[in-house]
């Protein structure tokens, strides 16, 4: 079959979100590295950015209907200079007007290689990229691992089996959407011309579940986005092989009366929302895991938010992986996770200890129990850290803007590397814009900077797999930033074999978490896979020296590590701890 990455249709019956991921397909399919779509609200003139041998590019992407004229060039040619570009392409299927090219010669001759790429260039670009997927030409990237290659020979098993359904659990880093971008090349062979619909229930997740799929595509797969910035017109929707949906989206089409393509596969993503009217709609539409087209979930939970198990759609996980087994067993990088004990002030919960012994919520004992932050410890902990990595790349979640900022000022000056403060928003309240955060995320991606300082950029979207040093300063507590905080750096990546986790507690509850990691890591009954050398641990820190007494201590003051773990702010869920204990803790 031809390519189906560019094509006419797409070039004149789309919009110009639709093609902007058209340049961002082609340019992945065709070997460039970190490819990032930038084009948003202050993106800087910069709507695609990626890297080629070495070599940063730069696109700026116009879908009009005229050609494009020399203000466009004057734009791209500043955005180069913002993002420290090299070479800058304009992307234009309209082409551009004649005085365009003799501006192309001018910076021709000031050493700027500027590209332009109309209508027929687009075309000859697709024509020249390979027919085979990107995961075949380059099976070091995207070999399956064996549970990932177990899950899709079982997902393959159900579906022959005349099964309805398939739930895949995989915790945070272990390819979940991996693997059903390839059940579906799978199952692309035994359907012929079966259409595949993926749905999600946020706009940002649809565009991440077309991006995980393309590596696993062949050229002949054409694919598209229907949500609330898009709506693609049924010719469109009829001629895609793939459709990447917001279920309220789809909902509201089918509810207003307009049929749906012929799917044979729907593919749900983070399925514990199913049960909600909008996904009920969809579903019964096309008999999904009834009886029409195949039904796979997608899931790091099993559980529905309002409790409820997922029976109603599917039978069993054909896999089901969690966070803890994941490390146990290998499929994530080895973490050497260092709790530290030094901010606790012992003395002080000591001294303020009532005759009688009352509850106390998690908000009352912090109040107590950490003194102020210590920026001037943390990072002589990461420099030691960071000397530990041969290739050492890092992230600092922060949990203000301002405290960012002081972080990345005394990394800096200590000179180990280069840091940077990203958040949505700088100290003075201003909205950071888009082209300030991508060109920061991509000096991070090319290696220029070494610790982003986070504060709320970097929690879910963000595909860092070379991080192996995470540090933990004064976050709020929620268990599911936590775990995609920590995401971040256990994906595996080549020649990683571990990542070191810096945790600076600042929450009662974080302890519990660390001691309920600790035993899970240490289960003598575990099943480890005999070819992967394991070394997870997780070691409670003091004076950088290992503190055993102190995290006996706390294993017997919080008790139910679980109950404290899960507890709210203002639940009362402890006790005053043990005088004598507490002294001689105290005194260490």
């Amino acid at each position: 079959m031809s390519q189906r990455i560019v094509t006419e249709l797409q070039l004149s019956g789309t919009g110009w979100q639709a093609l902007e991921r058209t340049v961002q397909r082609l340019i992945t399919a065709g070997g460039y590295t970190g490819v990032q779509l930038a084009g948003a609200a202050g993106d800087g003139g910069a709507d695609v950015i990626a890297t080629r041998n070495g070599r940063r590019w730069l696109f700026q992407v116009k879908r009009w209907r005229a050609p494009v004229g020399p203000d466009v060039i004057a734009e791209t040619v500043a955005a180069c200079k913002r993002y420290d570009a090299d070479i800058p392409v304009v992307v234009s299927p309209s082409g551009f007007e004649p005085r365009v090219r003799a501006q192309q010669e001018q910076l021709s001759g000031r050493g700027l290689p500027l590209q332009l790429w109309d209508r027929q260039t687009l075309l000859r670009q697709a024509a020249r990229v390979p027919a085979a997927p990107l995961s075949e030409r380059e099976p070091e990237r995207y070999q399956l691992r064996s549970y990932q290659e177990a899950a899709v020979g079982r997902m393959m098993g159900e579906l022959l089996n005349g099964t309805r359904s398939a739930l895949v659990v995989l915790a945070t880093g272990l390819g979940k959407t991996f693997v059903a971008a390839e059940f579906h090349r799978r199952f692309s062979s035994t359907r012929t011309g079966a259409k595949t619909l993926v749905l999600a229930h946020r706009n940002e997740l649809v565009y991440q579940l077309e991006r995980a799929f393309w590596p696993m595509l062949p050229a002949s797969c054409a694919t598209g986005v229907w949500n609330g910035n898009e709506r693609p017109s049924p010719q469109v929707l009829a001629d895609l092989d793939i459709v990447f949906a917001c279920v309220d989206s789809v909902a509201g089409a089918v509810n207003s009366g307009r049929s749906l393509p012929d799917f044979g596969l729907v593919v749900v993503d983070e399925c514990h929302h199913l049960g909600t009217t909008a996904y009920d709609t969809v579903l019964e539409e096309l008999s999904a895991g009834d009886g029409g087209a195949f039904l796979v979930g997608l899931t790091a939970t099993p559980w529905r938010p309002d409790g409820t198990a997922l029976r109603r759609w599917f039978d069993y996980p054909i896999a089901d992986i969690d966070l803890v087994r994941g490390l146990r067993e290998g499929y994530l990088a080895n973490v050497d996770y260092r709790m530290y004990t030094d901010n606790i002030d012992w003395q002080a919960l000591s001294a303020g200890l009532p005759k009688s012994a009352p509850t106390l919520t998690p908000r009352g004992i912090n109040r107590t129990l950490f003194i102020e932050e210590w920026d001037d410890a943390v990072v002589g902990r990461l420099a030691e850290a960071w000397r530990e990595q041969d290739s050492p790349r890092g992230i600092v979640f922060c949990g203000t803007i301002d405290h960012a900022e002081r972080m990345a000022a005394r990394i800096n000056a200590l000179g180990f590397t280069r840091a940077e403060a990203i958040a949505s928003r700088n100290s003075a309240g201003k909205a950071v814009d888009a082209a300030t955060r991508n060109r920061i995320l991509w000096d991070f991606a090319d290696g220029r900077t070494g610790v982003l300082c986070s504060v709320d950029v970097l929690n879910e979207g963000v595909d860092v797999p070379d991080v192996n040093i995470v540090v933990f300063q004064r976050v709020t507590h929620s268990r599911r930033i936590f775990v995609q905080q920590l995401g971040r750096g256990l994906r595996l990546s080549p020649g990683k074999d571990r990542v070191i986790v810096l945790d600076f507690v600042s929450d009662i509850r974080r302890f519990a978490a660390g001691l309920s990691l600790q035993d899970s890591l240490g289960d003598p009954s575990a099943r480890r896979d005999p070819r992967v050398s394991i070394g997870s641990r997780v070691t409670f820190m003091r004076a950088n020296d290992e503190d055993e007494r102190g995290a006996q201590f706390l294993r017997e003051w919080l008790g139910d590590l679980q109950a404290v773990e899960n507890a709210g702010e203002d639940a009362h869920v402890l006790r005053y701890p043990p005088g004598s204990a507490l002294s001689k803790v105290a005194k260490q």
